[in-house]
């Protein structure tokens, strides 16, 4: 199984996403590969925000290595979900879907854990600590989730 985490700068949820669903995937003994992208180009190249290194940290997570890279039309082909974070995200990833297989991979992580609702994963950047923290336990649920629904 390859998933794709998916926000707006690749700095903040989507690293953070990868990492929990790395974690918790290697515990459960699933083998996916999980990688994560920005629809910006803000911050190709670039590290996490430092508040999302330090938010996992807590939580024996490293993504400190991770790099901000843009998404791309080949991501459809390399990868079996894609998840976004909101739904803007979601809309700027399916305008770039070419057909109806390519937009049936992507979908709203936050779906997972409430159907069908369409909430979004806040994004944490231009707020404080209890905003990574949310994030951090949003993104946990719906990973428990994708867990329990993908072999």
């Amino acid at each position: 199984m390859k998933i794709l985490m998916v926000c707006l700068g690749n700095i903040c949820r989507s690293p953070m996403a990868e990492g929990i669903l790395r974690n918790k995937a290697q515990k459960a003994g699933k083998n996916y590969h999980i990688d994560s992208a920005g629809t910006s180009g803000y911050h190709i190249g670039e590290a996490p925000d430092k508040r999302a290194i330090e938010k996992m940290k807590k939580y024996h997570i490293d993504i400190s290595a991770l790099r901000a890279r843009q998404f791309t039309v080949e991501d459809f082909d390399r990868f079996d979900l894609i998840l976004a974070m909101d739904t803007s995200n979601y809309q700027n990833i399916l305008r770039l879907a070419s057909n109806e297989h390519q937009k049936q991979k992507v979908k709203l992580i936050m779906n997972y854990v409430y159907p069908n609702e369409n909430l979004s994963v806040p994004d944490p950047y231009y707020g404080g600590d209890d905003g990574f923290e949310k994030v951090y336990e949003m993104l946990c649920l719906a990973s428990d989730k994708i867990i329990e629904q993908y072999p």
